[in-house]
Formats: C-alpha cells, sequence, structure tokens
C-alpha cells in the first residue's frame, strides 16, 4: 500500500491524545469525488497549495484522490487529462481507483451490458467530454465502444487499469467505498473496496485503522470512530471536499457552493442511481 499527503484552508479539527495519526513526518490532503468537476478540482488545489504555504516543511507531502474522478460532471476527460499530467511530473499524487473508473474500464473492455451500465451512472457524460455523442438505445453497442475507443487516448486507459486500490499512512487507510468488516486489511476484495456501502457504513466497530473515503455522498463530512466520508456530492453541490492530515491534526477544505445551489434542495445525501451510484 502507498503512502500519500496534501493541503488547504478550512475549520480546524482539534485533535485529542489517542487520536489516529499519519505516519511521523507525513502530511495528506485527500480529495473526495470529483466527478467531472475540473473547476471545483483546481479550486481545492489551489486552496490546498496556500494552505500548505502556512504549514512549516514536512517530510512528505502527499495528495490523494480517492477515485470517481469521472462521470456526471461536465469535464471528466479535462480531469483525467489533468491528474495524469501531474502524476507524470511528481510523486507526490496518488490517484485512487474508484467504482465509475471500474465501469468505464469494463465497458471500453466490451463486456456485455457495461456500456449501457455505465452510462445510467453518468458515463454519458464522460463520453461527451471526449466530443462524442452517447449511443442510443439501439445502436450497436460495439460499434460505440469503437468508437470510444479511437478518442480515449490507451495511455489513459491503461493509467486507470493500474491504479492502486488504497494508500496507507499510519493509523489512516484511503480507499474509494470502505471495507468489509471483520476482514482482514490483506484480504479485502477489489468489490468491496470500489463499491461497498451499508455494510460499511452501517458498523460502529474498530477496524484496526481509521478509514478515509468518498463514494457515499454526505451534506457534510462524516467524521465516525471508525471512518471518515469526504464525499459532499461536488458534481451537484459545488462542494468539493478535502480532509488535512498530519500527526494527530485534522482540517477539512472544501470549495464553496454556488449561490444557486444554497438552498436544502440542492444537497441530497442519498444516491441517485442506487447501487450503481
Amino acid at each position: 500500500m502507498k503512502r500519500v499527503k496534501l493541503l488547504n484552508f478550512g475549520r480546524l479539527l482539534k485533535a485529542r491524545s489517542g487520536n489516529p495519526s499519519t505516519a511521523e513526518g507525513e502530511r495528506i490532503y485527500a480529495i473526495g469525488d470529483i466527478h467531472g468537476r475540473l473547476d471545483l478540482m483546481k479550486d481545492i488545489l489551489a486552496r490546498i497549495e496556500r494552505h500548505a504555504a502556512t504549514l512549516p516543511p514536512a517530510r512528505s507531502v502527499h495528495i490523494v484522490v480517492l477515485g470517481d474522478m469521472i462521470d456526471r460532471g461536465p469535464d471528466s476527460a479535462a480531469v483525467l487529462r489533468y491528474l495524469h499530467g501531474v502524476q507524470q511530473t511528481t510523486g507526490r499524487l496518488i490517484v485512487l481507483h474508484g467504482n465509475h473508473e471500474e465501469l468505464m474500464l469494463r465497458a471500453l473492455a466490451g463486456e456485455p451490458g457495461m456500456l449501457r451500465a455505465w452510462m445510467r451512472i453518468g458515463g454519458s457524460a464522460t463520453i461527451r467530454s471526449y466530443g462524442v455523442e452517447p449511443p442510443h438505445r439501439d445502436d450497436d453497442q460495439r460499434a460505440a465502444v469503437n468508437d470510444l475507443l479511437k478518442v480515449i487516448p490507451s495511455n489513459i486507459i491503461e493509467w486507470i487499469r493500474h491504479l492502486p486500490l488504497t494508500a496507507r499512512s499510519g493509523d489512516y487507510l484511503f480507499c474509494h467505498a470502505g471495507i468489509r468488516p471483520g476482514v482482514a486489511l490483506k484480504r479485502q476484495k477489489r468489490a468491496d473496496l470500489v463499491w461497498i456501502r451499508d455494510e460499511f457504513l452501517e458498523d460502529p466497530l474498530d477496524h484496526g485503522v481509521m478509514v478515509v473515503h468518498g463514494h457515499s455522498v454526505s451534506t457534510d463530512v462524516e467524521m465516525r470512530g471508525n471512518r471518515i466520508g469526504i464525499d459532499t456530492g461536488a458534481y451537484r453541490t459545488g462542494i468539493l471536499t478535502a480532509l488535512y492530515l498530519e500527526g494527530e491534526d485534522r482540517q477539512i477544505i472544501s470549495t464553496e457552493a454556488p449561490l444557486e445551489l444554497g438552498s436544502a434542495d440542492a444537497v441530497d445525501a442519498t444516491p441517485v442511481e442506487g447501487q450503481l451510484s
């Protein structure tokens, strides 16, 4: 498992003795589900840079993107291109694999039914971001996949294919969706790390690590005794959240929602497309 770190302004969560801690000398910034919002991603990265500038030097600083870079928002192609490019120039960025990337890969591999499944959970927006109209229900799905493979760069597909499922720093484990309670960390299954929901969210027991995850949308950061959920529904709320961790310190860094999305109706804590969200 890899280790990571990141930065930005937000409200300070005071540490108490015995709180989980990062590995010694590590500073981490974990970013929740981006979902094609290039604007919010650049905003949160700028906030992280400003936050880091206020801190003393750290031995190691990393940014961890918790998966679901794509779908739903308008700029998935640009988000992928940007993050892939950054990773080629620095070892400070760790990008994890999410369930939306999982479905994208399965659809592009030609797995029966996966193209339609991907489009149902927001893949249509990713397809449009590459300048292609999503296929209709009656269109030849194999031909549609072939058309997509002509416009989605093969190096981007291979990069996504090899993204790690987890990262680790001290007492913190980072993954997209969560872990299967009662199963040793070394025996966690890929499907659970990118898809699990209720069994993980509703379990109050100590997992042996503090799990930092996205995947399940909440109106605010969920601080629990065994997990921290930071998917604040950026694609529809305008709020993309990052979590700063260093030693026992924690801090929330968020973008600001546009005024027109400020009403209660703008934030829905339930998944939009059921278990495929």
